[in-house]
């Protein structure tokens, strides 16, 4: 089972779509009401868009007025549930949303308790997915009946751990378990698709995994270069990131890995193009220079991205760094790769190490930053810190995620803390 949810502004467009009354809607008839809370029965969406509008009215400022959720367990799970099964999923999901509070590494309440089970809500059945997977979709009040707001901060996270509450009570397997049981075989298959290839192609690599039964999308840039692929199983998606081990099978290594096991051959064709190497005469080094790890300058002219204006393909980001938030835009799947790097449901400092790689990758601040002596702030070393012009932008974030991991460690919920 999963569930997103999202504070929108655009209350009736969202309201008009999830009643089937969008001419996007191409199977309303598919589309079931389930219950509307704390309102009239039966009415159209701009009349329950009208009444959501009522209780926020003493709240002019709220920008965001209305929460948009969606709920969709596994279909084998549905099979024989009534309306009555269906507005009782609602009312225990609505209930595991609203009793968390969400906090800090640092324990302070972030995101409050909210009150979804007491406010204006509608809630609709829909049937008419490509997938065939019957789900809800629910609009739900900002402001409950008692005239308080519901909370909005990291509410996809309140939304994604209601999920997982509601299928641990229910005895459901969750889809995060399902998830990780099918990596190991979705990464075997992937191996083997690569032992098959005599070449290596995307091409080839693609009808290979169709044989399995696999459909792989790639995603491209602008100039038409490859940056990463998802593949998709029945409803399944796995990210490249998720697969193989230490990232062999993403979009910038993955030719790599194929060389690997196609050594033999791979080796020949480096031998041919190899050019002999002329030995170079050793030049002694004083002891304390050799005992003391030399920092490695990976650029002369590293790439300064600017991300303080909005950009295709780009997201609103807000962080935190030295007692200072800033507000940025990065790319998608930047944004995507930092979420799988520093999982929260796996990390307990998860948000500070995000904190700290996004400042990295915004130049915000460097790795190579030291104190001085005189504890009176800190003095920027002579090393330069950017994107290498050889490297992608997936690359340098993962550079800097590893930066940001040296520095502060991973501390694995319930473990031991690591780097």
């Amino acid at each position: 089972m999963i569930a997103k949810a999202k504070a929108v502004a655009h209350g009736i467009r969202a309201m008009l779509y999830v009643s089937g009354e969008s001419r996007n809607k191409k199977h309303p008839e598919r589309i079931t009401r389930i219950c509307d809370n704390f309102m009239p029965q039966g009415m159209d969406a701009s009349g329950i868009w009208t009444e959501m509008k009522f209780a926020t009215m003493n709240h002019p400022n709220i920008r965001n007025n209305a929460i948009r959720i969606e709920i969709s367990p596994a279909m084998e799970h549905t099979e024989n549930f009534t309306l009555d099964d269906w507005q009782e999923l609602w009312r225990d999901f609505a209930a595991a949303f609203d009793i968390q509070e969400i906090r800090d590494k640092d324990g302070k309440v972030v995101s409050a308790q909210t009150n979804i089970s007491g406010s204006k809500s509608s809630i609709w059945l829909h049937e008419e997915s490509k997938s065939g997977i019957p789900h809800l979709h629910a609009i739900v009040s900002r402001v409950d009946e008692k005239g308080n707001i519901n909370n909005d901060h990291a509410i996809h996270l309140r939304a994604q751990r209601a999920a997982e509450m509601i299928a641990r009570q229910r005895g459901w397997t969750t889809a995060q378990h399902i998830h990780e049981t099918n990596i190991p075989k979705v990464s075997a298959d992937c191996m083997e698709a690569l032992r098959e290839l005599d070449e290596w192609s995307w091409n080839g690599y693609q009808e290979r995994l169709a044989a399995k039964g696999y459909d792989l999308y790639l995603r491209k840039d602008k100039k038409n270069v490859i940056r990463g692929y998802v593949l998709l199983k029945g409803n399944t998606k796995f990210k490249a990131s998720e697969l193989g081990k230490g990232r062999n099978l993403t979009a910038s290594r993955i030719r790599q890995t194929w060389e690997k096991l196609h050594q033999d051959k791979a080796q020949q064709v480096r031998t041919t193009a190899k050019q002999p190497v002329v030995p170079t005469q050793k030049t002694s080094v004083p002891n304390g220079t050799m005992q003391k790890p030399q920092p490695v300058i990976r650029q002369n002219n590293p790439v300064f991205e600017d991300y303080t204006s909005y950009k295709p393909n780009c997201q609103p980001t807000e962080f935190e760094h030295d007692g200072k938030t800033y507000k940025r835009y990065l790319p998608d799947e930047v944004l995507d790769f930092f979420n799988d790097e520093f999982d929260y449901r796996e990390l307990a400092n998860w948000q500070a190490l995000q904190n700290l790689a996004m400042a990295y990758f915004t130049l915000i601040t460097s790795p190579y930053e030291v104190s001085s002596g005189g504890g009176g702030g800190g003095s920027q070393s002579d090393l330069k810190w950017g994107r290498d012009p050889k490297e992608d932008e997936i690359e340098f974030a993962r550079r800097c995620a590893q930066a940001a991991s040296n520095r502060i460690g991973r501390h694995p919920k319930g473990g031991i803390k690591r780097k």
